[in-house]
């Protein structure tokens, strides 16, 4: 692959995700010397706890395309609405370092105090590929490409994230953020103040906070079909037991991987028994590669061949949309003409894990009134081989993310319920 030079280094990032998965870019970028103002006093070490942290969840599938977080973060705080992506692991802010260049935001540009992490600190060591020399040995530069063609430069800093734990307790344990100063758009932009990035690397947040003491290292969302939901940090917002869990591959360790699935498709078999997935909170839509894509849209075309629908061309909401005889309002009023998904994961022994995927997890109705397939071809989105759960997908479920355990979790869940404790969840 090939990315943009910067001196006679080439620095990459690879984060995993439909927002996360490093592609070749045309563009080149330009690195610097950050300068910014002199720190505020450090605050104090934060004591070593054991619970978690809720935040509201904002936005949708469809119209707006996009869910965030809304952080406060800095001394003093001040807040930053963030794309919630475990298909990446180094959180960023569009960055007064100063701003390069920098897209239209819904917050004035982070203005970090003068705490850069310094290269040979191991978190920018977790950033670089080994062997990797300092153009700046005071800071650490880092450069993130995402497969939409999208990318972010900067630098490395430390800074304050004031943050309401389940137990009662307030914290602002001082976490590691990238000061992005140089920032191109992708295909999928987002209007945001930057990324919450909640992979398994050492620079994600849940990483960060699990290695202070603070949490487990557990990450779960719940994305509500009608908008919003919540994302969670920590393990004490449900019961284990009512989970249905399938073990992650311990060979990928940059994705949230539930490993090898069959495609199931009205509750029947299909010849695609080896599909690689990936959870991905950063994509909006699912991907399949482009053989089980090609293959599901024959098969939805012949189930749709004798039923009172036809394609809608002139819809560009979606690749592929279906027009009735009269405008749908509902995924219900299409019930009759599609069925159900699935994925099936081979489980210990003769027995399998499935991840149900009803109709509401993969169709869209336009705001023309057409119904659009919400799965999409990932190998021309550069995902390569491998296939994503995106946010249509994961709707009305748990989703739950255990790294303690190396395993991956869900559970039919009331989303638009905000939890304060266990049973408020499961």
């Amino acid at each position: 692959m090939e990315i943009g030079k910067v001196g006679v280094l080439v620095v990459l990032v690879v984060l995993v995700g439909l927002s996360g998965w490093s592609s070749a870019s045309d563009h080149q970028h330009k690195r610097k010397k950050a300068v910014f103002p002199e720190p505020a006093a450090s605050s104090s070490l934060i004591n070593i706890i054991q619970s978690s942290v809720v935040f509201p969840l904002y936005g949708n599938v469809y119209p707006l395309g996009y869910y965030y977080v809304s952080l406060s973060i800095g001394q003093p705080p001040k807040p930053y609405f963030l794309d919630p992506d475990t298909g990446s692991d180094l959180s960023w802010l569009q960055c007064d370092a100063p701003c390069v260049r920098c897209t239209k935001a819904p917050h004035p540009l982070y203005r970090p105090n003068n705490n850069l992490v310094i290269c040979k600190d191991p978190m920018c060591a977790s950033l670089h590929p080994p062997g990797y020399k300092c153009e700046h040995p005071e800071q650490c530069d880092y450069k993130v490409d995402y497969a939409d063609d999208g990318s972010s430069l900067g630098v490395l800093v430390k800074d304050a994230f004031p943050l309401n734990f389940t137990n009662g307790l307030r914290l602002a344990p001082r976490l590691a953020l990238g000061c992005g100063y140089d920032q191109i758009p992708g295909r999928s932009y987002h209007p945001l103040d930057g990324v919450l990035g909640l992979g398994k690397g050492k620079s994600s947040i849940v990483s960060q906070l699990h290695s202070q003491g603070v949490i487990r290292n557990v990450v779960g969302h719940c994305v509500s079909s009608r908008g919003g939901g919540f994302l969670f940090l920590g393990d004490d917002l449900y019961d284990s037991s009512r989970v249905v869990w399938t073990p992650m591959l311990r060979d990928q360790h940059t994705h949230y991987s539930s490993g090898y699935a069959e495609l199931i498709l009205g509750g029947k078999t299909t010849v695609f028994k080896n599909l690689l997935v990936t959870f991905d909170s950063g994509s909006s839509y699912t991907y399949l590669n482009s053989l089980a894509y090609q293959a599901l849209v024959h098969l939805v075309r012949k189930e749709l061949s004798e039923k009172p629908v036809r394609e809608a061309l002139d819809d560009e909401t979606l690749p592929l949309c279906w027009r009735g005889k009269r405008p749908f309002k509902s995924v219900r009023d299409v019930r009759k003409f599609f069925k159900p998904l699935a994925l099936s994961f081979p489980g210990g022994g003769r027995t399998k894990t499935q991840y149900d995927i009803p109709l509401e997890s993969y169709l869209i109705i336009s705001l023309k009134g057409n119904v659009c397939l919400g799965i999409l071809n990932g190998t021309e989105a550069g995902l390569q081989d491998f296939n994503l759960i995106g946010d249509i997908s994961m709707q009305d479920k748990l989703v739950v993310y255990d790294n303690e355990k190396n395993q991956i979790g869900w559970a039919p869940t009331n989303c638009d319920r905000l939890p304060k404790f266990k049973a408020a969840i499961l």
